[in-house]
């Protein structure tokens, strides 16, 4: 099955900055039906490369799905921003994760990136907190 437009939303967290980090992601369809959820243990990472790695997965997960058109919800302005062109990305470490989600998106009609507060974004929180309970970290 393909999809014209997927909406995801997105979290990458680490305890401690840098410390054990988990990401989790859950993909929409127009209806609003999850399509597909991911939680995953990343390792050690700081909370912003976590928040990439989430929009990473995210992203080649809708991909996968066909889909066309994304709408992207994170909690993380920074990167938002950087993804909008507000902000320059100066981080050495986050350019190249930058980099890749500039790539991949290429392949969509259309990519929209929004900033929503953390209460907004329960669900691709918990997703996060589930990765790192279940490494015990």
């Amino acid at each position: 099955m393909t999809y014209e437009k997927l909406t995801i939303y997105t979290d990458g967290g680490a305890r401690g900055n840098p410390g054990p980090a988990g990401i989790g992601a859950v993909i929409l369809d127009q209806r609003g039906s999850a399509v597909k959820e991911i939680s995953q243990y990343i390792g050690e990472a700081t909370n912003n490369q976590a928040e990439y790695q989430a929009l990473l997965a995210g992203v080649n997960a809708a991909k996968a799905l066909g889909a066309r058109e994304l709408e992207v919800f994170l909690d993380s302005e920074l990167v938002v921003k950087q993804l909008n062109r507000e902000y320059r990305v100066k981080d050495k470490d986050l350019a190249p994760l930058f980099v890749k989600v500039y790539n991949l998106t290429l392949g969509f009609k259309k990519v929209i990136f929004k900033h929503i507060r953390r209460e907004k974004n329960e669900l691709a929180d918990r997703l996060v907190n589930l990765a790192l309970d279940k490494a015990g970290k």
